[in-house]
Parts: structure tokens; sequence; C-alpha cells
């Protein structure tokens, strides 16, 4: 038998290795089997008391009432041709015993009457010279318990047994404990069978889940179809499941998103580097003749080299910038673009010599300020890179929220006006120029993120107008 239990053990994993939907049925069926057990108990032995106190408080009563009777005027217990009355109901039986301490059975209809047994000390109840004393004892007579008192008649007389039959009360016990437990077992199935139901209802979404986690792991793909929940509508919009399967959907397609944008940025900055490079492997195998060269040509050579080097130091400086800006830890504050664009023109007034004007109100916005300033100062630096030659100033306008980057260079072809915050545009006349085509995109990302919007547009009497709007800060 020990063997057989560790072998059945053997098989049986672990808790901890269950599904989730098994460790539900099993649960649910634990709870019930508690909850089943505690109530039947109670129930049961409530029931059992009552009803033998209810069948012992009937056989005193019975008792005592048949002792007063006794005590009273005397009683003829016999028949008048001498032979015993034994009288008979559904739960009691009466039977005399002679003074002799004989029994005669009395035959009714032709049937034999059951009768109680007789003791030794019921023969000394029947010789009693009192009447109405009591001998109570339990005892079995073909088969069925009974509860007996033998009462005597007094004067010798003989006496009279009490009999209360308590086997059907018992089989009424058995059939109720038997119909309790039928109960019990029913509620116990079902528990179980509604616990199953309901962690596989459960865990048919989380295993859903859980295969489409572990298809992306695997794979590394990001188009994994995530599972509708098994809930739907707004009465469970906030089960979790369901949460967790959009959260999950919303982290899968946040992923897409950036690997994509990863990938675009990595062509595109491919392609950008790519023309850099090429003029600086074309003036390095020069370099194999600079002996050979004129000094005019040598001088030449060394700007196109250092101009190469730089500006393809400054494409490298904002693709990391541009790589790292949705990670900066820079604390938001309340930023004064008045401030802001004050700081933004005095440091481009000394990196070009060109003058910046501003003209601004007391707008404050809520927002990363090293984010914010170089969102100013790259349309302000655009201006001066391409209007290098002009004598009119810069001018930064500021107006609720509202900033403005104006100048009065060439200004921008009206069918490119709606793609010059995208990555590496750039318009046609400005290829031949240093760049890459990153900064007006970085300025969107930027007043995107701080839920403001872009904007560009030609001023009717030449130049541009370059900025972007951003929700003042209520103080």
């Amino acid at each position: 038998m020990p063997d057989a239990l560790s072998r059945l053990r053997g098989r049986i994993p672990p808790m901890r290795d269950w599904r989730l939907g098994t460790r539900f049925a099993v649960s649910f069926a634990l709870v019930a089997a508690v909850v089943i057990a505690l109530v039947g108990s109670l129930a049961y032995n409530t029931a059992a008391f009552l009803i033998r106190a209810d069948e012992q408080q009937e056989f005193e009563t019975t008792v005592q009432s048949l002792v007063q009777d006794l005590r009273g005027p005397p009683l003829d217990p016999f028949d008048g041709d001498g032979t015993p009355a034994v009288l008979h109901s559904e739960s009691f039986t009466f039977q005399l015993i002679s003074p002799d301490g004989g029994v005669q059975v009395q035959v009714r209809g032709g049937e034999r009457v059951r009768l109680l047994p007789v003791t030794p000390e019921d023969h000394e109840i029947a010789a009693a010279q009192e009447a109405g004393v009591v001998h109570t004892r339990q005892d079995s007579a073909e088969g069925e318990e009974y509860r007996i008192a033998t009462v005597s008649f007094g004067s010798g007389g003989g006496a009279i047994q009490v009999g209360q039959r308590l086997s059907p009360t018992e089989d009424m016990l058995d059939r109720l404990a038997t119909q309790l437990l039928g109960v019990g077992v029913a509620v116990l199935i079902g528990a179980g069978a509604a616990g199953w139901l309901i962690g596989r209802r459960v865990t048919g979404r989380l295993v859903r889940l859980t295969e489409a986690a572990e298809y992306v792991s695997t794979t590394g793909r990001l188009d994994y179809p995530v599972p509708g929940g098994g809930w739907s509508g707004p009465q469970h919009s906030g089960d979790e499941v369901n949460r967790l399967g959009s959260a999950f959907s919303a982290m899968l397609a946040r992923l897409a998103g950036a690997k994509e944008e990863q990938r675009r940025l990595v062509q595109n900055a491919s392609h950008e580097l790519r023309t850099p490079l090429t003029s600086l492997r074309t003036n390095v195998s020069v370099m194999r003749r600079f002996e050979e060269l004129p000094p005019e040509g040598r001088r030449q050579l060394v700007e196109d080299l250092q101009g190469e080097t730089r500006e393809l130091a400054d494409l490298v400086d904002e693709l990391v910038e541009l790589a790292t800006e949705s990670r900066e830890d820079e604390e938001p504050a309340d930023v004064g673009l008045r401030e802001l664009a004050e700081r933004v023109a005095a440091r481009t007034s000394r990196r070009t010599g060109r003058e910046v004007t501003v003209d601004a109100d007391d707008t404050v916005v809520h927002g990363r300020p090293g984010a914010l300033e170089r969102a100013l100062s790259n349309p302000v630096e655009n201006a001066a890179k391409f209007d290098p030659e002009g004598e009119a100033p810069i001018e930064i306008v500021v107006r609720e929220g509202r900033v403005e980057v104006r100048d009065r260079g060439p200004g921008i072809d009206e069918q490119e006006l709606s793609h010059i915050f995208e990555r590496f545009y750039r318009a046609p006349s400005a290829r031949g120029m240093p760049g890459s085509g990153l900064g007006l995109s970085m300025v969107h990302d930027i007043v995107a993120a701080h839920g403001g919007r872009v904007l560009a547009s030609n001023r009717p009497d030449g130049g541009a107008v370059v900025g972007f709007w951003l929700p003042p800060h209520i103080q």
C-alpha cells in the first residue's frame, strides 16, 4: 500500500506546476468541501438533536401521564377474561406484566403482537406495593431498538411497560444524512465545474497572451495579432485580463513603431552619411598627391576636409541627439519664453554675427527647458544659415505661446512647406548647403511631446516664418 501511494504521488505533479484552470477548480472544490462539511454537519447535528429531544420529551410525557393515572383510582389492567391488554401505536408499544411476572401474548386479527423484553428488574417493579414506580432503560426486541419504561400498578398487582421505537427516527436521520451527503457531493462537483469553467474563461485569454509573448520573444517579430478578451463591452472595460491584453497590444504597437522608426532612422542616416564620407574618401585620395598641388589647391583641399569633417560631426551629433531624445531625464519646469528667446538670440548672434531681435510677452510654458531651447535655436540658426549675407535682423516674436522666427531670406517653396519638418527632408535649393535635414524634425518632435504644434509660412514681403505654438501654463 505505501508503494502504491508513493507511485501515485509520483504521478501527480506538485501544485506549483498545475495549470491555473486546475488550480481554480481544485480551490473552488476545497472551499466548497469545507463549507459543505461545516454546514452539513451543523444542519444534521441540529436536526438530530431536535428530533431526538422531541422524542425524548414525548416519551417522558407519556410515562408521566401514565404514572399520574396509576396513582389515581385503581384500574383493572386485565380484560374480563384475565388476559393482559397489549396496545400498540406507530411509535409506542404498551405491554402488561402480570403479578407473577408472566406476559401473555394477545393475538389481534390473526397477527402476533410484538413483545417487549422483560428483565428481573421489571419483575420487581411488577411486585411493588407502591403504584407509579418507574424503571427506564434502553433495549432491543426483534431487531429494533426501544426506549422502555416499566411502571408498577401497586399492591403487587403487576406493571405496564411502555416501549418507544427508536428505529424509525434513526432511519429518518440516516436518510437525512444520505440526502445531505448527496447534496454536498452535487454542490462539490458543481463548485469544481464552476471553478474549472471560470479558470478556463480567464486562463484561456492568459494562455493566448502567453503564446503571443513567447512568439515575440522567440522570433523577435512584433506583428503577432494579440487576441481580444473573452469578455468585451463597456460593462467589462475594467476587467484585468482585458486591460492586460489592451496594454500588451499597445506595447507591441509601440515597440513595432519604435522598431520601424529605428529602421528608417538607420536607413536615412546611412544615406546622409554616405555623401560626406564619399567626399572625404575622394579628398583623402587626393591627399596622396598633396605635395604636387599648388598652394591654392592645398588650401582648398584643407578647407574642404575641415568643412566635411565638421558637417559629419554635426550630423553624428544630431543623430545621437535624435536617437536619445525620448530617453532624456530632464525634469519639466516652468519656462518663460521671453528669457528663452533672449538666450537663443544672444548665442546665435555670437556664433553667426547676425543681429537677432526679440519681441516677446510674458508667456510661461511647462516643459523641459533644454529641449525647448533646442526647439527655438534650430529655426533661428536655420534662418542665419540660409541667409548668410542678409543684413536685416532675424526676429523672434512670442505672443501667448506662439513663437515665430522671421527672416528675410529666400523663403520656402509653397510645395515644400508641408515637408520641412520631416526627418532628413531637404529642399532642392538647400541640398548644396551643409546640414542633415534633422534640425526641424527635432523641433517637431520636441513640440509634439509638449502638446504643441509646429508652423511654417512665407512672409508677404519676402522671407520665411518658422516656429511653433505651445499651450501656456496657467499658474
